[in-house]
């Protein structure tokens, strides 16, 4: 099993950034691939972006690409997504998902993921 607890979540205004963190525990951090993930009221999950579990490879959905990198800390078991020029569209809870992975590669579909964090919310005024 593993546990994931999403944090740095609020209400933030139009243009200002935002850094997000997910702790994971419950088994070899590094051994897991990770992605960010949001979902919007009335809205299916949507993919933000992905690392590979040794951080070498990442992936981002279009709607973020160029405002968001995302990084992880194998030493310390936790996984970041900060977001640049934040926009009320960007208005959801952010889910931190983990998979097992046996190699360099990354995931965008929440399907394949087998752990997920409760969320945190993030609200953008404009």
């Amino acid at each position: 099993q593993v546990q994931l607890v999403e944090s740095g979540g609020g209400l933030v205004q139009a243009g200002d950034s935002l850094t997000l963190s997910c702790a994971a525990s419950g088994r070899t951090f590094s051994s897991l691939a990770m992605g960010w993930f949001r979902q919007a009221p009335g809205k299916e999950r949507e993919f933000v972006a992905s690392i590979s579990r040794g951080g070498g490879t990442t992936y981002y959905a279009d709607s973020v690409k160029g405002r968001c990198t995302i990084s992880r800390d194998n030493a310390k078991n936790t996984v970041t997504l900060h977001v640049n020029t934040m926009k009320p569209e960007d208005t959801a809870v952010y889910l931190c998902g983990a998979k097992p992975s046996s190699g360099a590669f990354v995931y965008f579909r929440s399907f394949q993921y087998e752990y997920w964090g409760q969320g945190t919310q993030v609200t953008v005024s404009s």
